[in-house]
């Protein structure tokens, strides 16, 4: 199934999973609004996902704090479907309930205005995530406000995943949203945002994006190019894996700091 902005994509999957798989990298699923989104349908792709894909080397699961490793799924604009609704699949007692079946899973909903956070909560998700690589946006993707979002969490038995990214431009696509635009100053932007990550002891930290490049949120590699539509931004006058290397040296420190969490 596809949003209005895409394509079907479900026939990459085999192919993403295999060339993750070479290089020991696990995949999740990132589920996005599409026409007709609701519990019932979600069911169903969470079936398929599960049947389909889950007994692949490269189909990641997440092992929870009773040992029990399960598949994690990301529920973009979660919001636009009712609490009540979500809690009839993701709360032990609904009517289709996936828990304690074999297709239970983390399911992490979008947290994007402050009132969100009651809202999955009582849909019966078990975490949240910012997305929005613009700081200031949302309420979710605002730094100054993950250490309320993380003490909710903690105190409600959720996982809280803030969301950074390494700057933010898609006046191509939108050109009325100029204001939303963050300049990555070589570097910086994402690094403050990584710092502020760290400081709220997440479990884990999601990268708004590899290749979102009409979002102008890529770390992929870059190099200078330009169309007769439309000129790509680059990372001179640093090397094309600026940002991959960045990636790889806040991974390490993330991994050092959580072993030091957990003393």
């Amino acid at each position: 199934m596809a949003d209005d902005n895409g394509e079907p994509s479900d026939d990459l999957v085999p192919a993403i999973l295999d060339t993750a798989h070479q290089y020991s990298i696990q995949v999740a699923f990132h589920i996005q609004p599409y026409k007709g989104r609701d519990d019932i349908t979600v069911h169903d792709n969470i079936k398929y996902i599960i049947d389909t894909y889950g007994s692949h080397g490269a189909f990641y699961r997440y092992k929870n704090s009773m040992g029990k490793s399960l598949p994690l799924f990301y529920i973009y604009d979660s919001y636009l479907t009712s609490p009540e609704a979500w809690a009839h699949l993701l709360t032990p007692n609904g009517p289709h309930s996936i828990r304690n079946t074999p297709y239970d899973g983390v399911f992490i909903a979008l947290l994007v205005e402050e009132g969100h956070t009651h809202d999955i909560l009582a849909a019966g998700f078990d975490g949240m995530y910012t997305y929005f690589a613009s700081n200031g946006f949302s309420f979710g993707s605002s730094h100054q406000n993950w250490k309320a979002v993380k003490n909710f969490c903690d105190a409600n038995n959720l996982m809280f995943i803030p969301s950074v990214g390494p700057g933010y431009i898609d006046t191509s696509i939108r050109p009325w949203n100029n204001h939303n635009t963050r300049n990555r100053v070589n570097g910086k932007y994402y690094e403050t945002a990584l710092q502020a990550a760290l400081t709220v002891r997440p479990e884990i930290v999601s990268i708004t994006s590899f290749n979102e490049w009409h979002e102008g949120t890529q770390i992929e590699k870059a190099i200078p190019k330009k169309t007769p539509t439309r000129l790509y931004l680059d990372y001179l006058p640093h090397q094309p894996s600026l940002y991959l290397e960045l990636t790889r040296r806040w991974a390490e420190h993330f991994i050092k700091e959580k072993e030091q969490w957990l003393m």
